[in-house]
């Protein structure tokens, strides 16, 4: 529910480095529910990292373009389930809640920062009186 209403906020209110932003993160949620699996966390594919991977490209693409911060903040947040992938593809075995409490925290802070992010580019389109 809350990753729709950020999304279509971005989509209706932000800019484009905002819609990329949402359009990225509502397409890699939508990834992962077809591809996710019942197997344990250890033998989870390869696509569910390489989504994650292709996410946090993303977001380091619109920093480096965009005139904002949140992509900074979305980018960092999103390195978190990024390495927590790799630390279970070297074999170093974290809980499996620690894996999933750092991808429901990165994902909730992701999504506070395109909020953020859109907020302030509506308020300043609303400032200059182009809406």
């Amino acid at each position: 529910m809350l990753m729709v209403a950020v999304s279509a906020f971005a989509f209706l209110k932000g800019d484009d480095a905002e819609r990329i932003g949402a359009g990225t993160y509502l397409f890699a949620w939508f990834a992962t529910l077809l591809l996710q699996d019942e197997l344990s966390l250890y033998q989870s594919g390869i696509f569910l990292f390489l989504i994650d991977a292709g996410v946090l490209i993303t977001f380091i693409a619109l920093s480096w373009k965009a005139q904002n911060t949140w992509p900074v903040w979305a980018a960092c947040l999103q390195l978190l389930p990024v390495l927590s992938h790799l630390l279970a593809r070297i074999d170093i075995r974290p809980p499996a809640w620690s894996f999933y409490a750092i991808q429901n925290l990165a994902s909730i802070g992701i999504l506070v920062a395109i909020a953020a992010g859109t907020f302030w580019v509506w308020q300043e389109r609303r400032a200059a009186g182009f809406e």
